[in-house]
């Protein structure tokens, strides 16, 4: 397996090297310190110094609020590292060196590594530096709830490694002995008593098990007639034959126990399993243990696999005689393999396991009452069940959904819980407040709306840790704070409420200015009036904020705060890329010709005058909207700090963004693609136009980018009008037949709707497209609808049928491109695609040799 994944990459870098070599470039190939040429170009030092500046670092806040650590991670990994060999088992891509996770959730990415770590006092604002391993890969931190400690896991190449910081003095250490087991997660969390940590180990063995050549067997599916689909989504890195499920089992195993963080001492909990969530009470004793079993399924990954769910005893430890070792307290269920589950659907049995905060050790779960179907018709969807320690007695029902089921918020009081539910058809949620035992006479709707609403929005409440660790939502009394983004025709300004439960009002105590974006962190210490922020402005370098709340404010408009403050800052961060504060940035808002409020961010290069036309890319994703007044919501904030990735580095060679241009998508889930590519030609349109009234936008110089689904709106633009001249695609999914039971939020599959498949597939239309498309695409993309063979077969469809187009695949890199080679290399095609067939194209009308 290992030796094909190589060759793929291979095979991907001698394409590269070879396109590339076949046209005139305007930059030389990199050439690495060894003096061997590389493969990869670079674009303009201009551009290349900022992509390759610090990025500025990301705050948390100690649950104790007394510390803020500031984590700075690293902006590009080396292709080396992007191409460490793994394996793809069941949706997991696992490296066998150190079996450390090659992918993030979902196969999106490559998990960045932590490059500094900083940590401050908020009380005088000293500020300590934490020495990090040499040579290795730190992960995020995580804090003890007590704010004493923090632990992160340590990926070096043939361990991951565990170590714990003390957050006084900043000093790091590694606990010896301990070899983290990645695959499933969870394989590293703080116990209840703060002292320890519940962590996965891998299990010593003997070597994995070897693949002889033609040793696999065949790979075998049978299906006996069963109505049900799986979603395309579930199709990722499955496995294939007997040899994949060995390895499955060989590094899916793990071993549970309890890390002493202080002394470093083991101790073993149960025997080793392949174990998938581990849950701990409050109690520091109990936990409900997810454990994955056969038979196994070629066709999803590991998460719709048998499950064993049970309530463990963590002090049943390993070693001692059989009766005493055994930790299973109760089963609470034997999962069937749910590789069936309806589109946007849930399994049937217990799910979505949480522990009651306040109580030693209460099990609430929920279950599907409608086959987990959201298209069958149900009067009520969901029911929550509880189970009481000792565990010995049967559960009881606590109260039922009328839609699914989407999440118990609980509080510092034992009788005040939020209960929400979801309804996935109409985009619509629902909150309750509760008193969980005796929720049928006290259940009292709080908030009732369409999940796109961004205006009203009331936030999300203000958390804070117990001294167990578990989150729970701050009570002040009757009321609650909720913090939130604060979207508004203005764009994002976010704010921080206090919200009476009893009345249902809020009052506003915080909102971000218009020239700036703040966001609220958490309280400094346990005053609340005293607001630990993190401030930013479009030429301002992030930077953390005290805030003290004042004296009730004269008058204040709507939706503005009601109290005065004051700020002092906290951090002194400077910026990495001074020269990126020229660029000017601005919210343009028009309409869709059918009347959609619709907007834009407007970016103009450094040194930019007014009235000057210039060369303009547009770049959006397209959404789905179940209601047209919600489609034209502003989101997003003009006032944070300017940032250049990808596409937007272009501006710096004179260009000007048109970017995260509105997009929607709007109708009926269940039906709107039936016009996707009518409304995704009128969502551009209507944005080249008011570029171009603006004056910035030369309507014969304007270009089109996306990613993803976006991509496939880059195609589709291309092949149905001609408002562009050129157009970037990058990880695109552009045959939908492909995809066969659905994309996006399109519900139905090929067979219900043949033609709605065929018309959103720019691969048919590829006749047609005649418009230069540059297509990129990451070589090890895991994302089942946006497959390599995606846009190799575009490539080739539009080269058979005489269409200008150029293919670059990146060898090694997943949906969203890693290495810093690879990013200069798609900075690299995107300049000189657009210089060539945008910036310096010919006006329009005027013919030449090549066009």
């Amino acid at each position: 397996m290992q030796g094909k994944h190589l060759m793929a990459g291979l095979v991907g870098a001698t394409l590269i090297a070879g396109v590339t070599s076949a046209v005139a470039a305007p930059n030389a190939a990199a050439t690495p310190a060894s003096g061997t040429a590389s493969p990869y170009n670079q674009p303009p030092k201009e551009i290349l110094d900022v992509m390759r500046a610090p990025s500025p670092p990301m705050p948390s806040l100690s649950p104790t609020r007394d510390r803020l650590m500031l984590v700075t991670m690293e902006e590009y990994p080396s292709i080396a590292k992007v191409a460490t060999p793994f394996l793809r088992l069941a949706g997991v891509r696992i490296e066998p060196g150190n079996q450390s996770q090659h992918d993030t959730p979902g196969g999106y990415g490559i998990p960045p590594c932590v490059s500094a770590i900083d940590l401050v006092q908020v009380a005088d604002a000293k500020q300590i530096h934490v020495k990090l391993p040499a040579n290795a890969c730190p992960r995020r931190p995580v804090w003890s709830a007590d704010g004493q400690r923090f632990a992160f896991e340590n990926v070096t190449n043939d361990a991951v490694e565990l170590w714990v910081g003390d957050a006084k003095t900043g000093a790091v250490r590694r606990l010896p002995g301990v070899r983290l087991n990645q695959m499933f997660g969870d394989q590293m969390q703080w116990m209840p008593d703060q002292k320890t940590l519940l962590v996965k180990l891998t299990t010593a063995r003997k070597a994995p098990p070897a693949e002889a050549p033609g040793s696999e067997g065949p790979g075998i599916q049978e299906s006996l007639g069963a109505t049900g689909q799986s979603s395309t989504y579930e199709n990722r890195d499955t496995l294939r034959n007997r040899h994949d499920e060995e390895l499955f089992n060989y590094y899916g195993s793990s071993q549970l126990a309890l890390v002493d963080a202080a002394s470093g001492k083991i101790t073993n909990v149960g025997r080793p399993g392949m174990y998938e969530e581990i849950d701990v009470a409050p109690d520091g004793r109990h936990a409900v243990v997810t454990e994955i079993r056969t038979p196994y399924s070629y066709v999803t990954t590991f998460d719709r696999f048998p499950k064993q769910v049970d309530i463990w005893d963590l002090t049943k430890q390993a070693g001692k005689g059989a009766k005493d070792s055994n930790p299973v307290v109760r089963e609470i269920a034997a999962l069937p393999l749910a590789d069936r589950v309806p589109n946007r659907g849930v399994p049937t049995g217990p799910r979505s396991f949480s522990w009651r905060p306040l109580d030693a050790a209460t099990l609430v779960w929920a279950e599907a009452l409608d086959g987990g179907n959201p298209n069958v018709q149900a009067a009520e969807r969901d029911k929550l069940m509880m189970l009481k320690a000792p565990f010995n007695a049967a559960p009881v029902e606590i109260v039922r959904t009328q839609q699914r089921y989407a999440g118990l918020n609980w509080s510092e009081k034992a009788d005040v819980a939020l209960l929400s539910d979801y309804d996935v058809n109409r985009k619509w949620v629902r909150t309750w407040q509760i008193n969980v035992d005796d929720a049928q006479n006290s259940r009292r709707l709080v908030w009732d709306m369409s999940s796109d609403e961004k205006y009203a929005d009331p936030g999300r409440p203000v958390r804070r840790q117990l001294a167990n660790g578990f989150p729970v939502i701050k009570l002040d009394g009757e009321t609650i704070y909720l913090s939130g983004a604060g979207s508004s025709p203005d764009g994002d300004r976010p704010f921080l409420d206090r919200f009476d439960l009893k009345t249902q009002k809020a009052e506003r105590l915080f909102r971000s200015d218009k020239a700036s974006y703040e966001q609220f962190l958490g309280f400094a210490g346990n005053d609340t009036k005293r607001l630990m922020t993190w401030y930013q402005s479009a030429t301002e370098t992030p930077n953390a904020i005290v805030r003290t709340l004042g004296a009730a404010a004269t008058s204040a408009a709507a939706g503005e705060p009601l109290y005065a403050s004051t700020s002092s800052a906290l951090t002194h961060l400077t910026d990495p890329t001074p020269e990126v504060r020229q660029i000017k940035k601005r919210l343009v808002k028009y309409k869709r010709a059918d009347g959609i409020e619709l907007s834009f961010t407007l970016y103009t290069p450094p040194g930019y005058k007014e009235g000057t036309r210039l060369p303009t890319i547009l770049n959006a994703y397209p959404l789905d909207y179940a209601d047209a007044s919600k489609a034209g919501q502003t989101t997003g904030s003009q006032a944070t700090f300017t940032r250049l990735r990808q596409y937007r580095l272009l501006l710096l060679s004179g260009y000007a963004i048109i970017d995260s241009a509105a997009f929607p998508i709007v109708g009926d889930p269940r039906k709107a693609y039936d016009t996707y590519t009518e409304q995704l030609v009128a969502n551009a349109k209507a944005a080249v136009d008011e570029a171009v009234r603006l004056g910035v936008a030369d309507p014969d110089r304007i270009g089109v980018t996306g990613h993803s689904h976006g991509a496939l709106m880059t195609a589709n633009l291309l092949a149905h009008s001609n408002l562009f001249r050129a157009g970037a695609a990058t990880s695109g999914s552009y045959n939908k037949s492909l995809t066969p039971f659905g994309f996006q939020n399109e519900r139905r599959s090929v067979w219900e709707a043949p033609d709605v498949y065929t018309k959103a597939s720019t691969f048919f239309y590829a006749d047609k497209l005649k418009t230069p498309l540059l297509i990129v695409h990451g070589g090890d993309d895991a994302n089942p609808g946006t497959t390599p063979l995606q846009s190799v077969k575009l490539y080739e469809a539009i080269r058979g049928n005489g269409g200008t187009t150029r293919l670059v695949m990146l060898p090694h890199e997943p949906h969203w491109y890693a290495a810093r080679e690879s990013n200069e290399q798609l900075v690299y095609e995107m300049l000189r695609w657009f210089d060539k067939y945008v910036k310096n194209a010919p006006p329009v009308g005027v013919q030449t040799a090549g066009r």
